[in-house]
């Protein structure tokens, strides 16, 4: 079973408070994505398989660790390219696979245009999408990944609601789930609340 988790650390906490706040200006949004995908990312890669190798210091020759699997970044667009940079500076060998899906605003559905895998699917995907409002696109998203023939996902947001959790870990019960925040409800118009309004127009400042 897929874990859901919800990070209490003091920093995730700080952080969500200039993430949430409307006067905060896009520049310093993108830096609070920044600061949260990291912690997101650091709690999500905690089991990754290890193997050993032998490095030679100034002085002595040791044994070391490195990672023993392929990561793949899955953003999805557009929203989720604003937590990918930070991401990759922590694990800089990981590949970036993307896909696209807008918000049909009538039916609310996810509609795809865009994907971009390869021919060999990484170990580890980890999918990345700041929020997670009715699931649609992350449900999508997931199912895409899988048939790409990854085994071990692990989706990454910044901040949920309880209806979207609810579809992905049904409809994906072996996903884990990372959250900073899980909020209050879904209103009428799917939007999270009290949410932070569209992650992908602050990020991009195109309100």
């Amino acid at each position: 079973m897929g874990r859901i988790v919800e990070l209490k650390h003091p920093l995730v906490r700080h952080h969500l408070a200039a993430l949430r706040d409307a006067s905060t200006p896009p520049h310093l949004f993108r830096d609070q994505i920044r600061r949260l995908s990291l912690l997101l990312a650091y709690e999500a890669t905690a089991q990754l398989a290890l193997k050993p190798i032998s490095i030679e210091t100034p002085l002595a020759t040791t044994e070391c660790m490195e990672l023993a699997c392929r990561i793949g970044l899955v953003p999805i667009l557009r929203a989720g390219l604003g937590m990918s940079d930070a991401i990759l500076d922590l694990i800089p060998q990981a590949e970036v696979w993307h896909l696209g899906f807008y918000r049909d605003e009538s039916t609310l559905q996810p509609v795809e245009y865009y994907q971009k895998f390869s021919t060999s699917p990484p170990d580890v995907a980890l999918v990345v999408d700041p929020m997670l409002a009715t699931g649609g696109s992350a449900i999508e998203g997931i199912n895409k990944v899988k048939k790409w023939g990854v085994k071990n996902i692990s989706l990454l947001c910044i901040i949920a609601a309880p209806e979207g959790i609810e579809k992905v870990s049904t409809a994906h019960p072996d996903v884990d789930l990372l959250v900073c925040a899980i909020d209050d409800h879904l209103n009428n118009h799917a939007y999270i609340v009290p949410g932070l309004g569209d992650a992908g127009d602050r990020i991009f400042n195109t309100l």
